[in-house]
């Protein structure tokens, strides 16, 4: 096993190990272990433990602990990151301890690293869920965030450097908004469309598939705009975390455009 963690006082660790020739025996000896005499570094210490066996085909995993609503809330996450390869066995020792068969364990990465995800956000006590989690932010403070790390542009702004033949770079207009709202609000003339939950795939270097032809340098000048400037901002901050530090938008969305009279088109 790793290094064990350690949240709200409660030790996590996750151990995988090749399948034995009695897997629910051998983990059920190990719950057993570590309930009766826990020893070392989990001595009196809170805990949840996860060990696999892995291997072809169906392999066992043990979630135990010494708070059995912990592991209980353990195995319904494991569920729901393995939905439909995990089926539990009866269970024992009043919720404590949580054996399953599960399909394909430990042939990939993904497996393990999902494994100290469900024991880290299990080990954590829970909180009131009327308060927000610590270090997270509502969305007006992410907004601002976000537009700190913009140059944004009034529409005529936009419109100038569209029609300016002296910069270097190419200057990409680009509509975020889903179809109905194009059909609804119209469309300003020569934007590219590429729907906002495309945008970072569409315009990323480093992308395989769907990258546009143009997207191959990190220069490019994206001005995203959408109906009122909120969405844009998000996106437009999205687009410099994948290293377009040009991308920006436009202050107002196309609302603000067709107040300033900026030609705009309605679909027929």
């Amino acid at each position: 096993m790793r290094k064990l963690k350690t949240a709200d006082n409660t030790h996590y660790g996750v151990a995988l190990t090749l399948s034995k020739k009695d897997d629910g025996g051998f983990l059920r000896l190990v719950a057993s272990h570590l309930a009766s005499s826990p020893t070392g570094m989990l001595k009196d210490k809170a805990y949840l433990i996860a060990v696999a066996t892995t291997g072809a085909g169906d392999t066992s995993l043990l979630i135990c602990g010494s708070d059995a609503t912990k592991v209980q809330r353990a195995a319904l996450l494991t569920m729901s990151k393995f939905i439909g390869h995990v089926t539990p066995q009866p269970q024992q020792d009043g919720g404590a301890v949580w054996l399953a068969r599960v399909r394909g364990l430990g042939w990939s990465a993904y497996d393990e690293t999902a494994l100290w995800d469900v024991l880290h956000k299990c080990a954590q006590e829970l909180v009131d869920p009327s308060r927000p989690p610590p270090g997270s932010r509502g969305i007006d403070e992410t907004l601002a965030i976000a537009r700190t790390r913009l140059q944004r542009l009034l529409p005529r702004q936009a419109l100038a450097e569209l029609r300016d033949t002296d910069i270097k770079v190419p200057v990409l207009l680009v509509d975020i908004r889903p179809a109905a709202a194009r059909a609804a609000q119209g469309h300003i003339p020569g934007a590219m469309v590429i729907e906002r939950n495309v945008l970072e795939w569409r315009f990323d270097p480093r992308s395989v598939e769907g990258r546009l032809d143009i997207a191959t340098r990190y220069d490019l000048r994206v001005i995203v705009f959408c109906h009122e400037g909120y969405t844009s901002s998000l996106a437009a901050a999205a687009l410099q975390d994948i290293g377009l530090l040009n991308a920006t938008d436009i202050v107002g969305g196309i609302e603000a455009w067709k107040a300033e009279g900026l030609p705009v088109e309605m679909e027929s």
